[in-house]
């Protein structure tokens, strides 16, 4: 059979425009399909704006740390709409360079909607096409809270076009989203409540940076109130009233639920297609991103498996190698580096402390200090990095780090750790001096052994609690 495509991708973002632009590049003929705005989520209402906007809550700091340096700067205010429309022009000029991508490419582009009539035709803005081979990229969107009162609470989505910027506001919930836009917000001098429902914030992350992320955020002057949810939220004089279910009452001009995200596959027509999906709503494919249908397959974070825009975009680019090219690309996922963009950043790869101690004993190295730049600016601002060891091998099977340039190291460390290096590959590392980045090469002294199947609480932290040994030429 004879079909308009070789390849049609549907949807625009990172994973989809990948797909489509090196599957083009190989020579096949390709259409894509993206009905909102061009590069996603990440580059339109996620990651790039919203690590613009903690760019901006930053510069307040710096311009009162300045003084521990000799610089006598006043108190400045901060200009909402100035940041919203600067940050509107970069995502634009982005938007351009994913279109051009695709044009220089070959590939045909489609401004429209685009949904399944059978396994191997579409209805892209009303139009029949057809294609050998299909694929879903059509991301994942925030989830609304499911309760009456949802109408009072705006989602991430929203927190990008605000005409103003809110002097109150509540975050609810304890993930990377509602961690990084209550540092923002507090950053931009807003009073900020942070409200979860576990003991901690960032379930799943290492124990101690959970610990040492609601440290540093109460020191920022967020306000946890961790083990809760809201019972009601009313509005009230044109703000909103959060009732918690621990009887706490807040008042607030904005309320940001960020409770979770879910696959992108409304209107789809998944049915017509006999594509299978999970209990969760994500579709389900092989090791090949290939579904329940050969001829069609799905990457990014529509599969719901490891939601990261590096990810998406590393499953489009072996996808494409694997149907037009030489063949698939081999990429490392098993132990991906992410961040978290909080105040002081997240960043970790590799295994939890909990993790390795299901697979058995574990050495554990951890210090916490005062990074050198404080000692002069008085900032309560700690530093914390932590390297799990397998006992019996010694390869290092994880890093975690809390502090100013976490996700910039932890980059550099995630080739190391996927390469398997050892502790005494570390050890036998010359560091650079005087950073905060070679402490993780400096640490000698092991903190304790984890074993299965210990469940690991949170705890406070150890470590020395001075300026880091090895930042100020003192340690070993």
């Amino acid at each position: 059979m004879t079909y308009d495509f070789d390849l049609f991708v549907i949807g625009g973002g990172s994973a989809g425009v990948r797909c489509a632009r090196i599957a083009a590049g190989h020579g096949a003929h390709v259409g894509v399909a993206e009905e909102r705005f061009w590069g996603g989520t990440c580059v339109n209402i996620g990651c790039v704006p919203k690590k613009l906007m903690v760019m901006a809550a930053e510069y307040g700091n710096a311009a009162q740390d300045a003084r521990g340096f000799g610089w006598h700067c006043a108190d400045g205010t901060h200009d909402w709409r100035t940041l919203i429309a600067n940050k509107d022009i970069e995502i634009s000029r982005l938007n351009a360079i994913y279109r051009r991508l695709l044009d220089n490419a070959g590939a045909r582009i489609f401004d429209a909607r685009a949904a399944f009539v059978d396994a191997h035709t579409l209805d892209v803005g009303g139009e029949r096409l057809t294609a050998d081979k299909i694929v879903i990229a059509t991301g994942g969107h925030p989830t609304r809270p499911p309760f009456p009162w949802a109408k009072h609470c705006i989602i991430s989505d929203d927190a990008f076009f605000l005409p103003e910027r809110p002097q109150r506001v509540v975050m609810l919930g304890g993930g990377y989203i509602a961690l990084e836009f209550a540092g923002i917000f507090a950053g931009l001098g807003s009073a900020v409540d942070l409200v979860y429902r576990g003991p901690l914030p960032l379930r799943g992350f290492d124990e101690d940076l959970r610990t040492g992320v609601a440290e540093a955020m109460e020191t920022q002057g967020i306000r946890l109130h961790p083990n809760t949810i809201p019972a009601s939220i009313e509005a009230v004089d044109g703000a909103k009233r959060v009732h918690l279910r621990d009887g706490t009452v807040i008042d607030a001009d904005l309320v940001f639920a960020a409770i979770g995200r879910a696959p992108n596959l409304a209107g789809l027509g998944l049915d017509r297609a006999g594509v299978a999906t999970g209990e969760r709503g994500a579709v389900l494919v092989n090791e090949q991103n290939r579904t329940n249908q050969e001829n069609i397959y799905a990457i990014g974070d529509v599969t719901d498996r490891l939601n990261l825009t590096p990810v998406a975009t590393a499953e489009g680019h072996a996808l494409a190698d694997a149907l037009f090219g030489p063949g698939p690309r081999v990429w490392t996922l098993d132990r991906v580096a992410t961040a978290v963009f909080s105040s002081p950043p997240i960043a970790t790869v590799g295994l939890t402390e909990h993790q390795a101690a299901l697979r058995g004993h574990a050495d554990i190295y951890l210090t916490r200090f005062t990074p050198m730049r404080h000692a002069l600016t008085g900032r309560p601002r700690k530093a914390l990095m932590k390297l799990v060891v397998d006992q019996a091998t010694q390869k290092v099977l994880g890093a975690h780090m809390l502090g100013d340039d976490a996700p910039e190291i932890m980059q550099g460390l995630s080739i190391a750790i996927n390469c398997g290096a050892t502790k005494q590959d570390f050890d036998r590392t010359v560091g650079i001096h005087p950073t905060a980045a070679e402490e993780f090469v400096t640490l000698r002294t092991r903190t304790r052994v984890c074993e299965a199947p210990t469940e690991i609480e949170a705890r406070p932290l150890v470590g020395p609690e001075e300026i880091g040994a090895a930042e100020m030429g003192v340690g070993d």
